[in-house]
């Protein structure tokens, strides 16, 4: 294996002068062992929070007590934070938070963890400490519970989705019986979730590269249907490129207004995912995409090629400009139309006169056609 790229990340290196005994945990060590990047490097220490900023500090390195409750401060070398935790174990859990107590012991730490893929820490001189056999199951495809799943997914019902998003991006062993029956049995408990740590979880399963396989068996276990049932045609992903609004958009089956409404998406999100299902489909010649993109974000057009599947209209979009409309209010009124109703009636007869000519006409050709419609109506006015 190559050596993780944290092992030479020189904020690491400042952070492990000074905490000797800490190890880069979780996320950055999984991720090395299955040969993909990481964005984020975590670290934990046996030693207490009051030390840890103190020994940090003392380093030169600025400190953000960004979850000191839970033992956790922010270290930041050069303009990036590094997390860094103390060993932690729980004290008691309610299925969406965790009291915890700090200790000295990495095992005990590992064994709070939620995956054996999630539990692993990694030294300095690039030791592998592996607990719960993570590395024999990243290699299986295997996303396998830290001890009983049931047991794991009541101390946070958020597990149930956490496991779907780990099997998204590098499951490819199909899950025990004890497992699925724990997925299904922590149904109930979603509802008591804040929305946001659920739509959290479900924008990184929607986000990996092929969710497909994730997506079908939440279905089959009743899981997606608890979460968003207005889009239940999980089968449609085939295809599309990895990104959650566009997914979702594919899979809605009832009012994306209501499911954006309940999953309290970010107004972006939310007017995209709506957009899309307004969005006409795309068909017809080079002169008929020009007119809808007149009238729509070419973003929005090229989304909707992906759901109708025509790679031939996303290939002649992509390399069209937007058409803008030559002319505004006051070229009709310089022709003499009193300001008024009248003033935008011809501006939009013209206007669908230049989109039915396929959005060619240059202003020039828009305002011979703007004084002719002009002088038209001023001789029927005479009549």
């Amino acid at each position: 294996m190559t050596p993780p790229a944290f092992l030479s990340d020189p904020g690491v290196a400042r952070i492990w002068d000074a905490l000797a005994g800490a190890r880069v945990v979780g996320g950055a060590v999984r991720d090395a062992l299955a040969g993909r990047e990481t964005a984020d490097v975590d670290l934990a220490t046996p030693d207490e929070p009051e030390a840890v900023i103190e020994a940090l500090g003392g380093a030169g390195i600025k400190v953000v007590a960004t979850g000191l409750a839970h033992g956790t401060v922010t270290a930041v070398v050069e303009g990036r934070g590094y997390e860094v935790t103390t060993l932690r174990r729980d004290v008691a859990t309610d299925g969406r938070h965790a009291i915890v107590a700090f200790t000295g012991d990495w095992r005990q730490d590992a064994a709070r963890r939620d995956f054996s893929i999630n539990a692993m820490s990694m030294a300095r001189d690039g030791e592998l400490f592996d607990y719960f056999s993570g590395e024999a199951d990243l290699a299986a495809g295997r996303i396998r519970f830290v001890g009983d799943p049931a047991a794991r997914i009541a101390e946070d019902f958020l597990r149930v989705l956490r496991f779907f998003r780990f099997y998204a991006r590098f499951g490819a062993a199909a899950p025990d019986r004890a497992t699925l029956d724990a997925l299904r049995g922590g149904i109930p408990g979603l509802g008591g979730l804040s929305i946001e740590r659920v739509w959290s979880e479900l924008r990184r399963i929607l986000d990996a590269p092929d969710p497909s396989a994730a997506l079908l068996l939440m279905d089959r276990l009743g899981v997606w249907a608890a979460v968003a049932p207005e889009a239940a045609a999980v089968a449609r992903l085939a295809g599309l490129p990895a990104n959650a609004i566009l997914r979702l958009a594919a899979m809605l089956t009832g009012d994306p207004s209501a499911l954006a409404t309940r999953l309290k998406l970010s107004n972006e999100d939310r007017d995209r995912l709506v957009r899309l299902l307004a969005t006409p489909r795309i068909s017809g010649s080079d002169a008929a995409l020009r007119s809808l993109l007149a009238d729509h974000r070419t973003e929005d057009l090229i989304d909707r090629t992906w759901l109708d599947g025509d790679a031939d209209a996303r290939r002649r979009l992509s390399s069209m400009e937007r058409p803008v409309f030559p002319l505004e209010g006051r070229d009709v009124v310089a022709l003499g139309v009193a300001s008024g109703p009248a003033v935008g009636a011809l501006l939009r007869d013209v206007r669908q006169w230049w989109l039915d000519g396929g959005c060619i006409a240059d202003r020039v050709a828009c305002g011979s056609e703007l004084a002719r419609r002009v002088n038209l109506a001023n001789m029927s006015a005479k009549r």
